[in-house]
């Protein structure tokens, strides 16, 4: 049975490496789609400002519209709190069921600070996670197996990814000081940041 990818995250705003890992990543393990899920309050980010959850969707939804694999969800910001990924994975395990295989796609400097995250344990008893590895990042598997133990191998896996250095952080930087994102972003994104004005005041 063909898996489910989901890739979560602030994206503030979602940007062309995302969406190239998440492809890459579909393409690899043969996923059925790529779920992508705009947080709606991040436990990373609650002193941070970020744009609206509203306006973080749209972009999301603009981002994926040509990818028939592709779908924005907005299965977070219908629950009120925290946007606990096991909370999440947990909703979407009741969904699709317990035999659809669930792949969350993240960076491997993320799946390193996983014990650290909310239940991390079930959390990864529902799910596998694939760590989208890049040159000098790489997954630290002695600390992962002394926490999680047999879990550990048979739930994380490494997938190299195509270095596309592009973050969120540098885009916003760049439309405060009227700078081009153009290729950084799908045309529709920043067609759409220039139209709702966006990020010109977020204070880092």
């Amino acid at each position: 049975m063909k898996g489910i990818g989901i890739m979560g995250g602030t994206f503030d705003p979602i940007h062309m490496g995302h969406l190239l890992t998440a492809e890459y990543v579909r393409d690899a393990y043969g996923l059925e789609k790529v779920l992508f899920i705009p947080a709606a309050n991040s436990p990373f980010k609650l002193e941070k400002k970020v744009e609206s959850a509203e306006d973080r969707l749209a972009m999301t939804q603009l981002a994926v519209a040509d990818n028939p694999h592709f779908e924005a969800s907005d299965i977070e910001m219908r629950r009120e709190g925290v946007s606990y990924t096991s909370d999440t994975i947990a909703l979407l395990r009741a969904h699709f069921g317990p035999d659809v295989p669930l792949y969350f796609i993240t960076g491997a400097d993320a799946i390193n600070d996983l014990p650290a995250w909310h239940h991390p344990r079930e959390l990864l008893e529902l799910c596998h996670f694939i760590a989208a590895t890049r040159q000098g990042t790489a997954l630290d598997l002695p600390k992962l197996r002394a926490f999680f133990g047999a879990l550990c191998d048979a739930h994380i896996h490494e997938l190299a990814t195509p270095e596309l250095e592009i973050s969120s952080t540098e885009i916003r930087a760049r439309i405060r000081q009227g700078r081009s994102i153009r290729y950084m972003v799908p045309e529709s994104v920043e067609t759409y940041i220039r139209k709702e004005g966006l990020y010109r005041c977020v204070m880092e």
